[in-house]
């Protein structure tokens, strides 16, 4: 038994009348319509439907791609013309029992297109960045970092990010992240433009490089917080009035996430970090924060209370649930009651919950 899908005739020859309809349009004056057809990129859709009774009859799918300016013209009737060339097609073919069951009108994807800029309603300085391209860059969670650094020094600021990653940090590091198919300066202004926080690694010939001194401008444009890591370099210039860390590269990170941490959106990604805690050295790791902690609302506080009810490895490191204070410090519980102005306890069970 022959293979019907094999042999479908009208996908095969809907070039040649796309060029016959195109005539007669042409005959008639409906240049709208013969643009369309002209100008479209064609895909067919082979069997859309099909029906076997007398023999079996199929229906075909076609979309019709149209540059964006073609589109955005037909876009208003584009349901009349989707049936009217549907309808004009069927009564050219005389292909037998095959038919064009439906047109789609569709608009083509272009690359890199600005339409914010380019509708010349973009307020001036404003850099919108769209989200599939945020989600490249940064992921799909985190607190976005970006980390300001001379080339010389991108190996150890690529360990920095990798640590940052375990208090829910999503660090950028310009010679590692950027996709090799995307425009070096362009990547760069896109992590700018939706970064969370910015910080200046200090080494030594930092301000020689143009490059660290625009990004340090980009961010004092943007008003994000800015931290200024000494390693080797003090603050200068407008950055010199900013939080600046003075550490080594292993201390940097746990340093930096202490300074951060009272920002709202730092504090629900470490949350989220406790509440996914692997194992319990890692429980330690993210405990030393705890300090850092300035105020809670209640609403963040049952967070991390819930975060450490939950997960067994959190509630079994010794810098939540204090149990070894001298080493590990006091735990949970202490500073939930110190940020909070609330007694927090950790029951006989095991488990963190406030005292009434």
């Amino acid at each position: 038994m022959t293979n019907p899908e094999a042999q479908f005739q009208l996908p095969r020859n809907i070039e040649r009348y796309l060029a016959t309809l195109s005539k007669v349009y042409a005959q008639e004056g409906q240049r709208e319509k013969q643009e369309i057809i002209v100008n479209a990129q064609v895909r067919v859709h082979e069997k859309w439907s099909s029906d076997n009774w007398n023999g079996g009859s199929y229906g075909h799918a076609l979309y019709l791609i149209l540059p964006d300016s073609l589109y955005v013209r037909s876009v208003r009737q584009k349901e009349d013309l989707q049936i009217q060339i549907k309808n004009d097609i069927n009564k050219m073919n005389n292909v037998q029992n095959e038919f064009i069951e439906e047109v789609f009108l569709e608009m083509e994807v272009a690359e890199n297109q600005d339409w914010r800029r380019e509708s010349g309603l973009l307020q001036p300085g404003k850099h919108v960045v769209p989200s599939d391209t945020t989600k490249r860059i940064w992921g799909d969670a985190g607190f976005r970092v970006f980390l300001c650094h001379k080339t010389e020094v991108k190996k150890e600021t690529s360990a920095m990010k990798a640590r940052l990653q375990s208090y829910g940090v999503s660090g950028f590091v310009a010679h590692v992240d950027i996709h090799p198919t995307k425009e070096w300066q362009d990547e760069i202004q896109n992590a700018l433009a939706s970064m969370d926080a910015f910080v200046a690694l200090l080494t030594e010939g930092f301000h020689d490089s143009l490059w660290t001194d625009q990004e340090v401008g980009f961010a004092l444009s943007r008003g994000v917080p800015i931290l200024a890591v000494r390693l080797g370099k003090d603050p200068y210039g407008f950055i010199g009035k900013f939080q600046a860390l003075s550490c080594d590269w292993t201390d940097a990170p746990k340093k930096i996430v202490g300074l951060l941490i009272n920002n709202p959106r730092m504090l629900e990604v470490y949350t989220a970090a406790v509440r996914s805690c692997s194992s319990f050295d890692r429980g330690n790791l993210l405990s030393e924060i705890l300090p850092d902690i300035e105020h809670l609302t209640e609403e963040g506080a049952q967070q991390l209370a819930s975060a450490f009810n939950e997960n067994e490895e959190v509630r079994g490191s010794f810098g939540f649930n204090g149990s070894k204070p001298y080493n590990y410090g006091e735990g949970l519980a202490a500073h939930l009651s110190r940020a909070t102005g609330k007694k927090y306890t950790i029951t006989s069970a095991g488990k963190m919950q406030v005292v009434l």
